[in-house]
């Protein structure tokens, strides 16, 4: 550990490890199976890294990301470490020079996408040299469990037995228990040292809000934050670069960016944003892995993520220099809607499965009526002890500004009851503001007696009530088509006169 200290101040110019950092390493360089699960921006490179500079043969880097990997490789050409990566973006040439300097012994660690090892020269060279260390990053991509599952992780088990010697060690930012176990069975590793460390990140301020304005909603939020800079996600290409024309327009300070973009216009785009040179980048989830920013000031979802590993993994990003952020989050029916869409898509009943239950856990959160950090951190297995956290939307709610939305309650319960339980939020709003919507008329139900009872508020504010309605544990939500079904509060709430205290107007973002 002397000569690790030694490499962590004279390579990489830190005076002492961060949290977990040397046991890992210590773990590593006994050659004892590894796996790290430690939050964006903890320091899990370094646990790699420095062991690799004291191996003596190489060490190898599975990652799924090509941007990720010429980040990493850059970072430690510039500390004067020997790194090379092979993978498809490469020029024949560059190519073969970088083969050639893994064959002679002259660098040290050696980045590859998991579809590499496929590929015979690949393994060909690896049984030509001394491999001491097997590092997959993203680990979570070898589970169908996990949120981003890769089928080109699970050829990693294999290179794992070929190569008993060398150590391997799994990283990730966001694992639950169940991943984890999926990640140490499929890596094939052995006795392995589990390493997690606390997911809460205390200096992020978490906010939920209805999105009833998106665009009202993000250019109040950003003229909040003016001069600061932050990341805005979300859910597609055309709603990136939608938004950045909006924005553009109007003066803010950004670029957008997506896998439909060049290398060159990314890269571009993303060095600008590093440098301060713009304030906000607009990115799908393309953006993110590896950045070395530590002064995001905020982090907004314009889309809901498909899961709460996405979600914890795309906010880690804001803070990391320790000082306040915050994480606004917009959440609507739609967007849920959407998601729900694309599960049905997938042919893998296990991948279905498991991407329906991600969403309805993401739903939990965004939908959590008490202290957020509760659903988000024992979500990946830790135990939150506290009830009140002081820095999320529900923690600091003004309880003198709730009034009574029990009438409301009831209107919007009773629509749900006459429409026999089997409609979503949008179709319930629709049926208390008297839409003349095809699909109303078809069924009737333009004449039921609570058709147009809520004309009184607008469609955006009964979406934001019926948020309320859903936190406040009225009305569960059917999982596989979102149906919305009554509790036993509910039937309270309807004939038993319980009242109901919430926010009439929907809380501005600012």
């Amino acid at each position: 550990m002397d000569k690790a200290k030694k490499v962590l101040k004279d390579i990489f110019g830190y005076d002492s490890f961060r949290p977990l950092q040397e046991s890992i390493i210590q773990s590593v360089l006994d050659k004892k199976d590894t796996l790290v699960i430690m939050p964006t921006g903890g320091g899990k490179s370094l646990c790699y890294q420095i062991p690799a500079l004291l191996f003596e043969g190489l060490t190898i880097v599975v990652s799924p990301l090509i941007s990720l990997m010429k980040d990493q490789t850059g970072q430690l050409r510039e500390n004067g470490v020997g790194v090379a990566m092979l993978n498809s973006s490469l020029s024949a040439e560059q190519y073969s020079k970088n083969y050639q300097l893994v064959l002679t012994n002259k660098v040290k660690l050696l980045y590859l996408a998991p579809e590499s090892l496929g590929k015979l020269e690949i393994l060909g060279l690896l049984s030509k040299v001394r491999l001491d260390c097997i590092t997959v990053d993203e680990a979570h991509c070898i589970s169908e469990w996990g949120h981003d599952f890769r089928p080109d992780y699970r050829q990693l088990g294999a290179l794992r037995k070929q190569y008993p010697n060398a150590v391997c060690i799994g990283l990730t930012a966001t694992a639950t228990p169940r991943v984890q176990d999926d990640i140490v069975t499929n890596l094939c590793l052995i006795n392995a040292q589990r390493f997690v460390a606390g997911f809460n990140r205390e200096n992020l301020f978490l906010r939920v809000v209805t999105k009833a304005d998106p665009y009202g909603q993000t250019l109040d939020f950003l003229r909040r934050h003016k001069d600061e800079p932050g990341i805005i996600y979300c859910f597609s290409r055309k709603q990136v670069d939608n938004l950045y024309e909006d924005l553009s327009a109007v003066g803010i300070s950004c670029k957008p960016y997506h896998a439909g973009l060049s290398d060159e216009t990314r890269v571009k785009n993303q060095d600008l944003f590093t440098r301060d040179e713009v304030q906000v980048i607009i990115a799908t989830i393309a953006f993110g892995m590896g950045i070395n920013k530590s002064n995001v000031r905020f982090v907004l979802h314009y889309d809901l993520p498909k899961n709460l590993e996405s979600y914890y993994q795309e906010i880690g990003r804001a803070g990391r220099d320790g000082t306040p952020a915050e994480c606004l989050l917009l959440y609507s029916y739609a967007d849920v809607n959407k998601i729900n869409y694309f599960i049905e898509q997938k042919d893998n009943p296990v991948e279905k499965a498991a991407a329906r239950q991600q969403l309805n856990a993401m739903l939990q959160y965004a939908e959590w009526n008490r202290c957020r950090r509760i659903p988000l951190i024992t979500h990946f297995g830790e135990k939150w002890p506290e009830e009140e956290c002081e820095t999320c939307d529900n923690c600091t709610v003004d309880l003198a500004k709730q009034v009574d939305i029990t009438i409301e309650a009831q209107k919007f319960l009773s629509a749900v009851k006459r429409t026999n339980e089997m409609y979503g939020v949008n179709y319930i709003v629709d049926v208390l503001t008297g839409s003349k919507s095809a699909k109303i008329l078809d069924t009737g139900h333009h004449n039921l007696s609570v058709y147009g009872v809520g004309s009184e508020h607008p469609k955006k504010q009964w979406m934001h009530l019926a948020q309320q309605f859903i936190k406040k544990g009225l009305l569960n939500r059917e999982e596989e088509f979102g149906g919305l079904r009554l509790t036993a509060k509910a039937m309270n709430v309807l004939f038993k006169g319980e009242k109901v205290l919430g926010l009439l107007e929907e809380k501005a973002v600012t």
